[in-house]
């Protein structure tokens, strides 16, 4: 089990497969990209699996999220899920995504056993999306997410980060779009792990903002508190129903007291929060030939020192060194 000291226990794992990606969005990361990590740097397969099977059969993981970067850029990643499709217990599984690469690879996911996706989709109009993305590949995400749907990857959720002077004035278009597709929509407060260490919370486009353009054209009632759990969304039904929309507040309505998730990064170090400053390495453990039982203390002891909140609050706050293409999703 992957208990901390406030008493929250650790289900759901997100496993950053790479820190590369085949998009440059304005809030991750800069045009020319980043360096990447050394290929020698990265898990391989056989560590990638061997980690989730610690965390499946020894430490109480139930849910697997593979992210990146971009996972579909990962080559092996219809093998390490099929071999994480096969463990005892088997795990959920479902993978966050900008959705590039899906029409290509959606039906082999699907047999390989991954249960669904997140796709990442900010805007409907595909000159927003060259502006936002720097590269023009709009209509390859939405044949991705028709892919997923068509193999059964459902539900297909869409995450939304809306940007000032960009996108703002789309979060009804989006809903109305996403009920139509059949789709689930979640939007993403901006949060702070660009590479560019540009963002700032003045400007931002916060949750409450969101709801009040939702307003203007659907009726929005909040889901019952026992019905959100770990989930970090809050969740509304749209115009009573049954379709709803989410909101992912992380930094005006935070939700760490309810967190059940471990992070794994793509060169194999334990993260206790996206927005956490310190790292523990189990590449190095799985490399100097330590036992699965000397792997799972590692995790353990690095769940137990988690803190209480992620600090964006607190003034002396400083934001990870390493961006979100680094730490995954």
């Amino acid at each position: 089990m992957l208990i901390d000291t406030y008493g929250r226990v650790a289900t759901d794992l997100r496993v950053s497969l790479t820190d590369r990606c085949n998009l440059r969005c304005t809030y991750c990361m800069p045009e020319e990209g980043l360096q990447w990590l050394a290929k020698p740097d990265l898990l391989t397969d056989d560590e990638i699996v061997r980690l989730i099977r610690i965390a499946v059969t020894d430490l109480g993981v139930t849910e697997v999220r593979f992210t990146g970067g971009e996972p579909l850029l990962r080559p092996g990643l219809v093998g390490i899920v099929e071999r994480c499709a096969a463990l005892e217990p088997r795990p959920r599984m479902s993978l966050t995504t900008n959705g590039i690469g899906l029409k290509r690879t959606a039906t082999a996911l699907k047999a390989a056993g991954l249960d669904r996706v997140n796709v990442s989709l900010d805007t409907l109009r595909p000159d927003v999306f060259k502006t936002l993305t720097r590269r023009d590949r709009h209509r390859d995400v939405l044949d991705g997410m028709a892919a997923a749907r068509e193999a059964g990857l459902t539900p297909v959720k869409v995450n939304a980060v809306l940007m000032p002077g960009l996108n703002e004035d789309e979060a009804p278009d989006l809903l109305a779009w996403a009920i139509e597709q059949g789709y689930e929509l979640r939007f993403i407060e901006q949060m702070p792990l660009d590479a560019q260490h540009g963002w700032k919370r003045d400007g931002m486009i916060t949750a409450g903002d969101i709801l009040e353009s939702l307003r203007t054209r659907f009726d929005l009632a909040p889901e019952g508190a026992g019905e959100r759990g770990s989930a970090p969304a809050e969740r509304w039904t749209v115009d009573g129903g049954p379709h709803t929309v989410g909101v992912i507040a992380s930094v005006t309505r935070p939700f760490c007291r309810a967190c059940d998730r471990t992070r794994l990064t793509a060169d194999g170090q334990v993260r206790t929060c996206l927005f956490a400053t310190e790292e523990t390495d189990l590449r190095a453990a799985l490399r100097s030939d330590a036992g699965d039982a000397a792997v799972a203390e590692l995790w353990r002891k690095a769940m137990w020192g988690k803190k209480a909140g992620s600090g964006l609050d607190d003034p002396g706050f400083l934001q990870p060194d390493r961006p979100m293409s680094a730490i995954g999703g």
